[in-house]
């Protein structure tokens, strides 16, 4: 277990209000398939989600914001269907690649899982996080939160330059 996974329990364990926000998702069979999907170069696209959910949670709740929507899409904002690396061999259109499809995919998967969770603001947080990408804004002050902390916990590919390419579209990997 990583520094950062010991974190995360930490946390959780310390904060049943987030915990018992979240805890139907986090014991659904298809979220801990995302434990084995790679997010970046450093983390799985679970832990990414959590750290971004739990993150997102504190600073809505320091604001008197919507902290149970922000845990909810802050956690369902990647719940894309498979690893995107495993495709890079496929060619496809600039506007298709990962980065302009999966909050779709996401937010579908978010509303066949866990139908009772979605509301209009979270399915918004899910959709618009990765904003200016889909090119509509977030609508609620939530879905920016959700969105900024993303980038901001992504920043970490900027310590592998020579995986820039393959995060611009630029390359492409063998099938495997």
């Amino acid at each position: 277990m990583t520094r950062l996974q010991k974190k995360i329990e930490q946390f959780i364990k310390l904060n049943k209000e987030y915990y018992d926000i979240v805890e139907p998702i986090l014991k659904h069979p298809e979220i801990i398939k995302r434990k084995d999907f790679i997010h970046h170069e450093s983390c799985s696209v679970y832990d990414h989600c959590l750290i971004v959910s739990i993150l997102s949670y504190i600073w809505a709740k320091k604001l008197g914001w919507d902290y149970k929507s922000a845990a909810i899409g802050g956690l369902l904002h990647d719940f894309y269907d498979e690893p995107w690396q495993k495709n890079l061999h496929i060619t496809k259109k600039f506007h298709e690649k990962h980065g302009f499809i999966h909050a779709r995919q996401a937010a579908k998967n978010a509303a066949k899982y866990f139908p009772e969770l979605i509301t209009e603001k979270v399915d918004n947080i899910i959709r618009r996080h990765m904003f200016p990408l889909n090119i509509i804004p977030p609508k609620y002050r939530e879905s920016w939160i959700v969105s900024m902390v993303d980038k901001y916990t992504s920043l970490d590919i900027l310590k592998s330059p020579k995986e820039w390419p393959k995060y611009l579209g630029f390359i492409r990997n063998k099938q495997n």
